[in-house]
């Protein structure tokens, strides 16, 4: 029952988008520096920078991971110096 929850909930969110799409595809101009600029419909634009940013979060959450792991691995090790060879517990 959840599943079919789910999936009704997907495509009604994808419907959704697909509208907001369609009726946003007046052509706008993105401005950058050195005078350099992009005409592309509104919605492509919303999405290229949505994209941009999940990439961004992305990478930011994987560099944390990174890190959480790199500590855990040193931690691991920390343990192992402390507590001795795993025979000597007795």
């Amino acid at each position: 029952m959840m599943r079919y929850l789910s999936w009704a909930l997907r495509a009604f969110l994808f419907l959704l988008l697909f509208g907001f799409a369609l009726k946003n595809t007046a052509p706008v101009t993105v401005r950058f520096y050195l005078g350099s600029a992009w005409d592309a419909p509104l919605a492509l634009v919303v999405l290229a920078f949505f994209a941009a940013g999940v990439a961004a979060g992305v990478a930011a959450g994987l560099a944390h991971a990174h890190r959480q792991r790199r500590e855990i691995v040193e931690l691991r090790k920390e343990l192992r110096v402390r507590t001795g060879p795993a025979g000597d517990h007795g």
